[in-house]
């Protein structure tokens, strides 16, 4: 029997992991892993009509949804969404949590990035990296044995440099899943992105004609503003993984760059980790 795997996935609002990363975390519950998401932020600033309060209760229950959903563990942070900050206080608790989690598999998003809530999620997660090992911070949680191998998700940003993938994977199989994580999160996918790119007239009004729209990439900036599906940006990568013919019908793929912080990519560890 293959040994449970560990994923925690680190977002800084909470619709990031599923956008993110939605497809790999599916894949990992359908193996028999254990997946937590992470949102260290409440949410509770991404909307034009709602005020903060009523927002970061609706946003923690679109959490629980997509928890019940995917079959994921589904935490949020309270720090208020948009002022984040890469704390002393914040990098402890943030390595306390990852210290319970004990996870094999990290991912979370890159330091360069246009929301200062992204870049400062990143720099958290970087800045914790090591420490997790460190049994003198946190002296009352144990320090992990060894540090997890940590990734990033994927985005469009160039400078000052852009991402690199050291993995590309298929999800097009569990696709249908993802599209029911974000589906959950309906404030963001229905109403404050829509909203953001002007299309808010474009969403239906009904819960199936919602649903049917989001996975006929209705909301097609979300796609192409977020890297949700890098299937077509990464065909090459995709085509040395699977083969010619499999890489090139892939319909939806996710990826990820390995960062220094963690532990290295063996050859043997990315083909348990990324064993789809």
């Amino acid at each position: 029997m293959t040994e449970t795997l560990s994923l925690l996935i680190v977002g800084p609002h909470p619709d990031d992991c599923s956008i993110k990363a939605g497809g790999i975390a599916a894949k990992y519950v359908e193996a028999g892993h254990d997946v937590t998401f992470l949102s260290v932020t409440d949410g509770s600033a991404g909307h034009h009509e709602m005020g903060p309060r009523e927002l970061a209760a609706r946003r923690k229950r679109e959490t629980e949804a997509v928890a019940e959903t995917l079959g994921v563990g589904y935490e949020v942070f309270d720090n208020r969404d948009g002022e984040l900050e890469p704390t002393v206080a914040n990098r402890r608790r943030l390595i306390r949590f990852v210290r319970d989690v004990d996870p094999d598999l990290v991912l979370g998003p890159r330091p360069n990035d246009y929301h200062p809530d992204h870049r400062y999620c990143a720099q958290l997660l970087q800045d914790a990296a090591y420490m997790l090992i460190v049994p003198n911070v946190c002296p009352d949680t144990p320090p992990l044995s060894a540090n997890p191998v940590i990734g990033y998700v994927a985005d469009h940003f160039r400078k000052p440099a852009p991402f690199e993938p050291d993995v590309v994977v298929d999800v097009t199989d569990v696709e249908a899943r993802k599209i029911d994580a974000l589906h959950c999160h309906e404030s963001q996918v229905y109403e404050w992105l829509p909203y953001t790119f002007g299309e808010l007239d474009a969403v239906p009004e009904g819960d199936d004609e919602r649903r049917e729209w989001l996975a006929d990439d209705g909301l097609s900036h979300l796609v192409a503003n977020t890297e949700m599906n890098v299937a077509d940006r990464f065909r090459e990568e995709l085509v040395d993984r699977y083969g010619e013919e499999a890489g090139a019908r892939v319909k939806h793929a996710e990826a990820v760059e390995i960062s220094e912080y963690g532990a290295p990519l063996s050859g043997e560890l990315r083909e348990t980790l990324f064993f789809f």
